[in-house]
């Protein structure tokens, strides 16, 4: 499992460059003079290859963590932990390739499935963060034989701070979609929906061990 980690947090890394490189050409294309608020409008195919690449990013990313895995958690650690590293390691690249973002308050747009998400950067390596520290724990905890099997406590706060998370991100479509500067971002409603999903992960590791 060590090993396959290795491999995994290789796989994320690499995978982030090629993610980056194909938004500094899309910046070139669509904002030569810099990427900045209000959003270009792109041509109907071109956000349909858009929606693709994104699509096949999950799609990928979840293959890697089925084959690596043996067991249904495991893989699911796996994968938050290989997004994790993948989304963080995006901005990484796109420093390097671009001097952006110069800050990780700076705004994003940070996925498009089903509407358009934005926010400063800061918010999706929060996210990251998480997912990495949450999936490593839980790895450690199936590696020792322990049992990781959240109940219903976990499924509702995870439910309903990530609808809070995204309604945060997806909530100002004028800026999304009709080409408007974006209202000032609400962290009071982002970090309450990230410590629920804190709070999950703490209540799932204590309902788990219940079971033991």
């Amino acid at each position: 499992m060590k090993r396959n980690i290795l491999y995994i947090v290789v796989f994320a890394i690499a995978m982030a460059y090629l993610e980056s490189v194909v938004v500094v050409y899309l910046r070139e294309l669509l904002y030569p003079e810099g990427f900045a608020f209000p959003l270009v409008l792109i041509p109907s195919w071109l956000l349909i290859a858009e929606l693709g690449r994104e699509a096949a990013t999950v799609v990928m990313l979840g293959a890697v963590a089925f084959l690596a895995g043996t067991r249904r958690w495991e893989r699911f650690a796996i994968f938050i932990v290989a997004f994790g590293i993948w989304d963080i390691f995006y901005y990484v690249w796109l420093k390097v390739l671009l001097d952006w973002p110069l800050s990780l308050l700076d705004w994003d747009i940070l996925f498009l499935i089903p509407l358009p998400w934005i926010g400063p950067v800061i918010a999706p390596v929060l996210i990251s963060v998480l997912m990495i520290i949450a999936g490593f724990v839980i790895l450690r905890r199936l590696n020792a034989g322990k049992m990781f099997k959240p109940g219903v406590w976990t499924w509702s706060l995870s439910v309903v701070g990530s609808c809070v998370i995204l309604f945060s991100f997806m909530r100002d479509t004028d800026a999304a979609l009709h080409q408007a500067l974006p209202q000032p971002f609400w962290y009071p409603l982002f970090f309450a929906g990230f410590a629920m999903l804190v709070g999950a992960f703490l209540v799932s590791l204590r309902e788990s061990d219940k079971l033991e």
